[in-house]
């Protein structure tokens, strides 16, 4: 990527915002509509885990929504009307997430953004749709997401078959002989290693066992045992970030000499800590570009970390671009409506975001792949191949 591309990407962000306050400042695109006269917040409301073992990714998704309703307010808000983030804990489970979906329905949001865990985001949909509130899911990118053909939910993470197809290209360019996947069962991570099985097996990569592991438990040295027996040299662990940590750290004492590669949903900088110092090397991750790895970042990395005193993480950016694509189609609808606001944003046409120019596909996926490599290096994860050579 080069300077000047994102250079120029910031800058229609900048002017998108821009473009936000002049709408506001005009009381809004169709302002005999109830939305452009109604001088009650907009409300947003987002499900993250903000509690158990994912509940670091809640905290990075809870803080870059709100850093997009913060500069969204700044500007003058969104159709004449502040912006307002309300959050409930949906703890990756789906019975808290129902729940917690239908607080933020009796809250009275009118527009839905967030969705860590694609099993626990899968049951919000429903609820949300038939309250006629539009989803931006910012994480969450299982298969089944877009199953049920709503045509309100939108994922500005990529699609799992995407990340998987970045997977098989990884193992390509290394010349992997023997592989060997492991998912916990879960929504995600079952279907991210289905959907790795299928095209490994299409380009004739050699896949020579999976194993379903218990996310709860910590001693996998029987899985450890298999990788090593069946000679592995490439290791694809879908699960999240304790599992797989622990994991490798088992493989490698029992002799894994290969590449570690896990999906996106375990690259975080706590798995250098949970794996150990001496298990860090060929750890790889699929996963979409960060800020701290892109070019002319640094104002926006500045931004956010004097604002919560804290650096941006794994889908910090997601969740900011989810509520600017929340608040785009808003803008061109004239309205919260729920129909307005899902035609005008399958209709974007390019719109900027971290990962790229944003197209959404009929499904509401990103039509354009957004998954790199990246590599564990001196305690976090950083930029290895961006796959497009």
């Amino acid at each position: 990527m080069t300077n000047n591309y994102l250079t120029h990407r910031l800058v229609l962000i900048a002017v998108g915002l821009s473009t936000l306050a002049l709408t506001a400042c005009s009381g809004g695109v169709g302002g005999d509509q109830p939305d452009a006269v109604d001088d009650g917040p907009i409300r947003i409301g987002m499900l993250a885990p903000l509690t158990g073992s994912e509940s670091v990714y809640g905290a990075y998704l809870r803080n870059g929504a709100q850093m997009a309703v913060d500069e969204i307010n700044q500007q003058g808000g969104l159709l004449g009307r502040t912006v307002e983030l309300v959050v409930e804990d949906d703890g990756c489970d789906a019975q808290m997430a129902t729940a917690g979906a239908t607080k933020l329905v009796s809250a009275g949001v009118q527009l839905a953004v967030g969705g860590y865990c694609s099993g626990s985001t899968l049951p919000t949909e429903q609820i949300f749709y038939d309250n006629g509130i539009p989803q931006v899911i910012t994480a969450a990118n299982g298969s089944q997401l877009i199953e049920a053909g709503l045509d309100s939910v939108f994922l500005v993470n990529g699609l799992a078959t995407q990340q998987a197809q970045s997977a098989v290209k990884f193992a390509q360019k290394q010349a992997a002989q023997a592989i060997f996947t492991v998912d916990d069962g879960d929504a995600y991570p079952k279907g991210l290693t289905d959907a790795f099985a299928e095209y490994a097996t299409g380009v004739g990569l050699n896949i020579v066992a999976h194993e379903q592991i218990n996310k709860a438990e910590k001693d996998f040295g029987a899985v450890a045992t298999d990788i090593v027996g069946r000679g592995a040299d490439l290791v694809f662990c879908t699960a999240y970030v304790q599992p797989c940590a622990l994991l490798n750290q088992q493989a490698r004492q029992y002799g894994f000499a290969g590449d570690f590669l896990i999906g996106d949903g375990a690259v975080d900088a706590q798995f250098a800590d949970l794996t150990g110092a001496a298990y860090v090397d060929r750890v790889y991750g699929t996963f979409t570009q960060t800020p701290d790895m892109l070019v002319g970042a640094d104002s926006w990395l500045a931004e956010y970390q004097a604002k919560f005193k804290a650096e941006p993480g794994p889908y910090t950016t997601q969740a900011y671009d989810g509520v600017r694509v929340m608040a785009e189609g808003v803008r061109l609808a004239g309205s919260t409506d729920r129909a307005a606001v899902a035609q005008a944003i399958h209709g974007l046409n390019g719109f900027e975001l971290f990962s790229g120019p944003a197209t959404f596909t009929d499904q509401g996926v990103l039509a354009d792949s957004s998954f790199v490599i990246v590599v564990l290096k001196e305690g976090k994860f950083v930029l290895y191949d961006d796959l497009k050579s």
